[in-house]
């Protein structure tokens, strides 16, 4: 049997995996358009970095073919999906649509940016890319947030443990 590989820090990579799937996040589309073109694509590893300017953090995979895209127009939207919007999830990942399909199954407006806001989506975050750090196989991206819409009474799309969640007023603890 083979030994699965073990980063520097004596972590392998399935432990890695295994250990973040613990770690609840949102599910969001995150999209752009410009000079390069639109593209789109499912990601949870997003955060917030500061609220003095409004900056937030994307992930994206070096090597996704999308990647030089979202670089050159320099603009992105993150759109954090409602409960209802979860098959937009599995369809802006799923690498036999193009991005002409993905975005055919929503209705999209745009913000200050111009990149493509989700109609209904609870949060979007119309961002400007301003600083990008390539860190092993994925590119952090630092954006500041330009514009937000929200609609808040919707129910949000969670993943944890593998797995999607819906998670509303009710599921809550109440203080």
């Amino acid at each position: 049997m083979i030994p699965a590989p073990v980063s520097d820090t004596g972590v392998s990579q399935q432990q890695f995996r295994s250990a973040l799937a613990l770690l609840t996040g949102a599910v969001t589309l995150i999209t752009t358009d410009g000079e390069a073109g639109r593209a789109g694509f499912t990601a949870s590893a997003v955060c917030s970095v500061c609220d003095t300017p409004p900056t937030i953090l994307v992930c994206m995979r070096t090597a996704a073919w999308s990647n030089p895209m979202f670089r050159r127009n320099g603009v992105l939207c993150v759109n954090v999906l409602n409960a209802q919007q979860q098959p937009f999830s599995a369809c802006f990942s799923d690498p036999a649509l193009s991005q002409q399909e993905r975005f055919a199954q929503a209705e999209w407006d745009t913000l200050v940016s111009g990149a493509p806001v989700l109609r209904h989506a609870l949060v979007s975050l119309d961002c400007a890319i301003e600083h990008t750090h390539t860190v092993g196989t994925h590119d952090v991206c630092f954006c500041r947030v330009l514009d937000i819409r929200a609609e808040p009474d919707g129910e949000a799309l969670a993943y944890f443990n593998r797995n999607y969640h819906q998670i509303d007023h009710r599921s809550v603890l109440e203080r």
